[in-house]
C-alpha cells in the first residue's frame, strides 16, 4: 500500500474543513434533515435510545424506526452541563457530505484513503483541546458515573455502556505497533470498566500478551471524534495487519495527519482533538461477569439486532482519570442502528473492493455491505462483465470477498444495471436472473460470527461450534452470452422538474 507524504495538494482543497467533532457538526447543523438540537429534558437511562429509535436509529433495530438526522440532546437529566450526540454516522448521505465525496462511493473513497496513507502525529501545541478539564480518579469525589452521561438502551441492560470509546493502544512486546478499534465497555463501578473483545482482535492479542508477563495494558478511551476517524479505524485484517495503526487511514481521508497527545495519568496515547479520554489500564488477570450489577443475564442490544447475552468473565479496564473538552459532547450509537451498520460496512466495501481491483482487475464496480446484515453479514457486488470467462470470474470475486472479510455469511452476484443500493432492485434481479438450483452455491462449515443467534449447534446440529455456518452466494448475473435477452425497458431520458413546479 502506498503511503502519501504530500503535505499539500489539490485533494485538500475539495475536503471539508473538518478536524474534529465539532467541526464535523458544523459541516451539518444548517441541514434540518441531517441535525437537530433539542433542549428537551431526556433521561438517558432507556429513555434517550427509545426516542432515537423512532427519528433515526434505522438499521437491524425493530421496527418502527428509520432513518433521520443525527441529534443532540442538550437537557440531560442528572447532568446539567452535558450533551449527547447520537447518529451522526447513521446516514450514508451524511457521511458523505462530511468526507466531502457521494453516499454512493463511500467504499470506493475509503478504499483510496488505504491506498494514500498518512501516519499520526504528536500535536505540537501546548493547549491539548481533549484535556481542557481534568479528572484524577485517586480523589475521593471521582465517580465516572456521575461525570459521564452514558445510556443504557432497555430495562435489561447491564450497564451504562460506552458504545463509541476508540481504544487506542501498543503492543506491549513491540510498543511501534499501534492499535485502534471500538469495543464493548460497560460501567461496572466508578473507576472500573468490563471489556468485551470480539475473537481475533487485534488489542485482544496485545492484553494477552501483557498478561502472560503479569503486566496491565495501558489503554486510552477516545470518545467524540471526526468520523474519519472512527470509520477508518474498523478495518480489520488482512487489510489491515497485526500492528497497522489503522488512524493513518483517517489521515489519508483527511489529507493530512491525525494528531495525537501524550495521557496525563498513563504512559500511553490520546486523540488530542477528542472530546472525552478515559485513561486506564486493562489489568492482568481479573475478571469480571458483564452484568456484575444488573444480574439480568443480558448485555445490551447487539448489531444483529437481538440483546447479547452477558459474557460471565470479561477483563476490567482500571480507570486512572478522564479529561475533557470544555462543556463535552458525549457521542453514542444506539447498538443495532444504521450507525453501527455504517462503521462496520464501509470499511467492508473498502476492503472487498481492494482485493477485488488487485486480483481481477475491472470486474468489481462497487460493493455494498446491506444494512440486513448489520454491515457484517451480507455484501451486494456489482459485477461488470466484459466477456464470457468473466462468468465464472464472477463467483471469484465472491471467494475472494469471503476470504477478505471472514465475518461475511450472504454475497448476492448483480449486473452493472442494477442499482445495488436499492433493495428493490436487487431483488428484482433476484427474481429475473437467478434460479436456486444452478446459481447458488454452499460453502459449509466456515468460520463467520458469533452473535448471529443461527450460527449454533442449537440451531443447526451439523454445526460443531458455535461462530461456524454455512456461507453462500446467490448469483443474480446474466450469463454473457444472454445479456442482448436481458435488456432493461428504456425510457427517453427527460427533466421532470417543470411538472412538479405549482402555482
Amino acid at each position: 500500500m502506498k503511503k502519501n507524504n504530500t503535505k499539500y495538494s489539490k485533494i485538500d482543497s475539495l475536503l471539508p474543513k473538518i478536524n474534529d467533532l465539532r467541526s464535523s457538526i458544523k459541516c451539518i447543523e444548517n441541514d434540518p434533515n441531517q441535525y437537530i438540537e433539542t433542549d428537551h429534558p431526556i433521561n438517558p437511562i432507556q429513555e434517550l435510545a427509545r426516542v432515537y429509535r423512532h427519528i433515526g436509529a434505522g438499521g437491524t433495530v425493530s421496527r418502527p424506526t428509520k432513518i433521520g438526522p443525527a441529534m443532540i440532546f442538550k437537557n440531560i437529566k442528572g447532568f446539567p452541563n452535558a450533551r449527547i450526540l447520537v447518529g451522526l454516522m447513521a446516514s450514508r448521505e451524511r457521511i458523505g457530505k462530511i468526507l466531502g465525496v457521494t453516499s454512493n462511493t463511500l467504499g470506493i473513497h475509503l478504499a483510496q484513503a488505504r491506498e494514500n496513507i498518512i501516519p499520526p502525529v504528536l500535536t505540537k501545541t501546548k493547549k491539548i483541546p481533549c484535556q481542557e478539564i481534568i479528572y484524577d480518579a485517586k480523589n475521593n469525589y471521582f465517580d465516572l458515573r456521575k461525570i459521564l452521561p452514558t445510556i443504557t438502551n432497555t430495562n435489561k441492560d447491564a450497564g451504562p455502556y460506552l458504545c463509541l470509546g476508540l481504544i487506542l493502544t501498543n503492543n506491549h512486546l513491540k510498543p511501534k505497533q499501534t492499535d485502534v478499534s471500538i469495543h464493548r465497555l460497560c460501567i461496572q463501578s466508578k473507576d472500573e470498566l468490563s471489556i468485551f473483545f470480539a475473537p481475533g482482535r487485534h488489542i485482544e492479542i496485545f492484553r494477552k500478551q501483557a498478561e502472560k508477563q503479569g503486566k496491565s495494558l495501558a489503554v486510552s478511551i477516545n470518545i467524540g471524534l471526526d468520523p474519519a476517524i472512527y470509520i477508518g479505524a474498523q478495518f480489520e485484517a488482512p487489510t489491515t495487519p497485526f500492528g497497522f495503526n489503522e488512524l493513518s487511514i483517517a489521515g489519508g481521508l483527511r489529507n493530512k495527519p491525525i494528531e495525537l497527545a501524550n495521557c496525563i495519568f498513563i504512559k500511553q496515547k490520546a486523540i488530542a482533538k477528542a472530546e472525552i479520554v478515559i485513561e486506564g489500564e486493562i489489568l492482568p488477570n481479573i475478571r469480571i461477569s458483564e452484568d456484575n450489577n444488573s444480574k439480568t443475564g443480558k448485555a445490551m442490544p447487539e448489531f444483529l439486532g437481538y440483546m447479547g447475552k452477558a459474557n460471565p468473565s470479561l477483563p476490567v479496564i482500571k480507570v486512572k482519570g478522564i479529561t475533557t473538552r470544555q462543556n463535552p459532547i458525549l457521542q453514542t450509537l444506539i447498538g443495532p442502528g444504521e450507525e453501527h451498520v455504517n462503521l462496520s460496512g464501509i470499511p467492508t466495501e473498502a476492503s472487498i473492493y481492494l482485493k477485488c481491483k488487485d486480483s481481477i482487475p475491472g470486474l468489481v464496480k462497487n460493493v455494498y455491505a446491506h444494512s440486513s446484515g448489520g454491515g457484517k453479514l451480507l455484501a451486494i457486488l456489482q459485477i461488470s462483465k466484459r466477456n464470457s470467462n468473466d462468468d465464472g470470474m464472477a463467483r471469484q470475486a465472491a471467494l475472494i470477498a469471503l476470504a477478505v472479510y471472514r465475518e461475511l455469511k450472504n454475497i448476492i452476484l448483480i449486473d452493472e444495471d442494477i442499482d445495488l443500493f436499492d433493495t428493490n432492485d436487487v431483488l428484482w434481479a433476484m427474481q429475473t436472473r437467478y434460479s436456486g438450483d444452478i446459481d447458488t452455491i454452499f460453502i459449509p462449515g466456515i468460520t463467520g460470527h458469533i452473535l448471529d443467534p443461527s450460527q449454533s449447534p442449537m440451531y443447526n446440529n451439523k454445526i460443531q461450534k458455535k461462530g461456524t455456518t454455512t456461507k453462500t452466494i446467490f448469483d443474480c448475473t446474466v450469463p454473457y452470452n444472454l445479456k442482448k435477452e436481458f435488456i432493461r425497458t428504456k425510457f427517453k431520458k427527460i427533466n421532470p422538474n417543470p411538472w412538479l413546479k405549482h402555482k
